[in-house]
């Protein structure tokens, strides 16, 4: 895609999003300080790109329980002055947001108009991300996904490969549902949204707004874990446990499913098989190992 500015290079969806559309221009922290927004907005506006995609985020969940100022700062104030550049200039803005601008009650998927409530300052950050973008107007998009895994970063699959290798038996955790998706998903995804923004090709009633695109089935953590070892052929015993089990600084959301039906009606755009994108990393792990 011709004159797409992405704010991110190194983390799971930007890494993706590179080899999808390597013309593209990605900036990372040296060249776009996300705790510095008028320096986000100026470089848009000293681009002048045809699209732009908000690829960067602050995610250490428990991190920014103690340091939520920073937190605010990539997670809201950046997006937002991003949001009203790119509306300046009347050009695309897609903005990757998160499952956890909910407060995971039910068990219901998620529609894009439920009412929010985050747990954490993580979601809260997110969340007034998403009100500022909003509020920006404009040609935009927020993606809200859900337990993002790929080769690259931090995530679960890579977190269970290693613990799997220094141990036969792991207590996951087996009452908090959602739906895993693979970065390269998501960054295709970004891509066709951002192609029929520019183009106007937008297939449903709807258009701007927020959507929601998570990988298909919906399992549980502990389902999770099992096929990754399953799929990786290690024979590792997985211990059911709650939540409540595994405390930790952040409260997580109990449900994460999301009802994808919009993103597919607007866009075209399906929900993955992640276990698909699973074998897929895997067998980029062991490539690359």
């Amino acid at each position: 895609m011709q004159g797409l500015l992405v704010f991110g290079r190194n983390g799971q969806v930007a890494r993706e999003l590179a080899r999808l559309a390597p013309g593209a221009l990605f900036l990372g922290r040296d060249e776009a300080d996300l705790t510095d927004p008028a320096a986000c907005a100026a470089a848009i506006r000293a681009h002048q790109p045809a699209a732009v995609i908000n690829a960067a985020a602050y995610t250490a969940v428990d991190r920014a329980e103690s340091d939520a100022e920073v937190a605010r700062l990539v997670n809201a104030d950046a997006p937002v002055a991003m949001a009203q550049a790119a509306a300046d200039l009347d050009v695309p803005f897609l903005h990757v947001s998160t499952d956890y601008v909910f407060d995971g009650s039910g068990d219901a998927p998620w529609r894009e108009g439920d009412a929010t409530g985050p747990l954490g300052v993580y979601g809260e950050t997110k969340l007034a991300g998403e009100q500022g973008v909003a509020a920006a107007g404009g040609n935009w998009v927020v993606l809200r996904t859900s337990w993002v895994f790929s080769a690259h970063g931090g995530n679960f699959v890579k977190t269970m490969l290693r613990l799997g290798a220094e141990r036969d038996v792991l207590s996951i955790v087996a009452d908090q549902m959602g739906g895993p998706t693979p970065a390269a998903a998501i960054a295709d995804a970004l891509l066709v949204m951002a192609r029929a923004m520019q183009a106007g090709t937008i297939q449903g009633a709807g258009g701007c707004g927020i959507y929601h695109f998570s990988g298909a089935p919906d399992t549980s953590w502990a389902g999770f874990a099992a096929e990754i070892f399953t799929r990786a052929g290690r024979s590792i015993q997985i211990t059911d446990i709650a939540t409540v089990d595994y405390p930790t600084p952040a409260r997580r959301p109990l449900n994460s499913r999301l009802d994808c039906s919009r993103i597919m009606a607007d866009f075209g755009i399906s929900r993955p098989d992640w276990r698909i994108g699973l074998d897929q990393v895997l067998a980029e792990l062991e490539r690359t190992a």
